[in-house]
This record gives C-alpha cells, sequence and structure tokens, in this order.
C-alpha cells in the first residue's frame, strides 16, 4: 500500500488504509493519516482509532500515524529523528486517548526529514503487550516514509 508519500507492506491477516482529509477552506492543506490493524477496520474512524479501539478483543493492534504541518518537525516535541521502535515497558493503559478497560497504548511524536508525525499504538490487552508488541515491530519494519 502506497500513498500522499507513506508505503506499507501489510503481513498476512492486517488491514491497511491511509488518507488525507479533504480541505475545509479552499487554502488549507491536509496530512496524511494511515491506520493499520489485525482486525477489519471499521469505516468512519476518527484520525486516533475512535470508532476502532472500542471494537477491539485483547489480541488486536491498531497502529495509528498521524502527520502534522512540515514547520512541527523543527520543535520540541517532534525533535526525535526517524520511526520509533516501541518496547513493553511503553505501554500503559493511562497513554491511551480514551481509557477502555484492559487496553494499553503508547504515543510518540517524531520527524524524518522535514515532516512531522505521532505514531499511536493501541494494544487489546495490556497484559498482552510482549507478545503483541513483536507484531507492532513487524510492521512497521515495513514502513516507508518518502
Amino acid at each position: 500500500m502506497r500513498a500522499h508519500g507513506l508505503a506499507l507492506d501489510t503481513p498476512r491477516g492486517w488491514e491497511a488504509r491511509i488518507h488525507r482529509h479533504a480541505p475545509t477552506e479552499p487554502e488549507e492543506s491536509t496530512h496524511a493519516v494511515l491506520h493499520a490493524a489485525n482486525f477489519p477496520l471499521p469505516p468512519g474512524r476518527g484520525d486516533f482509532g475512535t470508532g476502532a479501539v472500542e471494537r477491539m478483543q485483547p489480541d488486536d493492534v491498531l497502529v495509528v500515524l498521524v502527520e502534522y504541518d512540515a514547520g512541527s518537525a523543527r520543535t520540541p516535541l517532534f525533535a526525535r529523528r526517524g520511526l520509533p521502535r516501541p518496547s513493553p515497558h511503553d505501554f500503559d493503559p493511562r497513554k491511551l486517548q480514551r481509557t477502555i478497560r484492559g487496553q494499553s497504548g503508547g504515543q510518540w511524536f517524531f520527524n524524518t526529514g522535514d515532516r512531522a508525525f505521532c505514531l499511536y499504538v493501541v494494544l487489546g490487552s495490556h497484559t498482552r503487550r510482549a507478545r503483541l508488541l513483536p507484531h507492532v515491530r513487524t510492521l512497521l519494519d515495513t514502513l516507508t516514509i518518502d
């Protein structure tokens, strides 16, 4: 799958979508949003997975990549260079955008070149995070950002 300067090879059993929102004003620029999951992605998801996270089971994983304005790449929030490599200790139920019992999440801001991104990962089970994380890493290993 390739769109908007992002490319991803989804592992067997995964589903992915890359899109941009339509501008609401004539001069507005919009940015890429990627959703990848090892469960069926519902239509009409929010940028950070609203609509999908509510359907997650304990062995499910949702990976979200949201692009921000290029100027953000030079700010302290996005100072980390390159795609992060999450580890089990990075995940916590309190890091979810919306707390759902049993789930765990992690969020990383980074830049690559002049592009700024947030990587947000939701795991269906905090207690299974060490077992689920290799699936996330396998997916992220296939991600390229132009």
